[in-house]
């Protein structure tokens, strides 16, 4: 049995920050994997996230299967529904999409995923995941048919998150959303962190290593980069 969160919550008292690269299954190819783990090796990540918002491909289990024989990074699953779980995995963000009113993503999937995870080994964390107006439709919200949060309502966002910290979550994620022309700002996560107590992820929107540093600077305990590093293995090496 994994300890990631109890890794996470030591982290955030130490002021240790870390990152996560998120990859999604239908972007890998796994003839060109061992070059993208080499990256992945070379980079500063703490952490492997693997999901999407919709996620069609079955290789699912033989990517991670693969990537741990090469990586020895944590491997978190970022599941847009049931279907992304994957025993192979050392655990799994459960998210509930809070932002949200649309009953599929507060309770329902994670309902249908309860049978499926009680047959694995995953370290669950429950998750408050919190979409965040960016500037375009992100596949989260195309998906969820859901609307994000006003990014200009800071104090709704707050209690947002608030309200997620009293509901049991034991972290909330800040999500921009993939591709997302505008990342959360930093205002809004230096409020979020000032007045809640469990770690903040954020994600959606950094284009660059001063993104990152920017989130971090705001409060941020772990950064998400997904489409930056898709786009371009180097991303750290800018």
């Amino acid at each position: 049995m994994t300890n990631i969160y109890n890794e996470i919550i030591q982290s955030k008292v130490e002021r240790q920050k870390l990152l996560a690269i998120l990859l999604d299954p239908d972007k890998v190819v796994l003839e060109n994997l061992s070059d993208l783990i080499s990256k992945i090796n070379q980079s500063p990540a703490t952490h492997i996230f693997i999901g999407g918002s919709q996620v069609t491909t079955t290789i699912l289990d033989e990517l991670i299967v693969k990537i741990k024989q090469n990586c020895n990074l944590p491997i978190v699953l970022f599941p847009g529904n049931p279907s992304q779980i994957s025993a192979e995995a050392d655990a799994i963000l459960f998210l509930s999409l809070i932002s949200g009113r649309n009953p599929d993503y507060l309770i329902e999937h994670q309902v249908n995923a309860v049978r499926i995870l009680k047959q694995t080994n995953l370290e669950v964390i429950s998750t408050g995941y919190i979409l965040i107006e960016s500037g375009n439709e992100t596949a989260v919200e195309r998906v969820s048919k859901t609307k994000p949060l006003d990014r200009n309502n800071i104090d709704y966002i707050i209690q947002t998150a608030q309200a997620g910290e009293m509901l049991g979550n034991k972290l909330i994620y800040l999500e921009a959303g993939s591709g997302a022309t505008q990342a959360v700002s930093r205002e809004m996560i230096q409020k979020v962190v000032q007045n809640i107590e469990i770690p903040v992820l954020v994600g959606g929107g950094i284009a660059d290593l001063q993104g990152i540093q920017k989130a971090y600077d705001a409060g941020a305990d772990l950064v998400v980069i997904g489409t930056a590093f898709e786009n371009d293995i180097n991303f750290f090496y800018q």
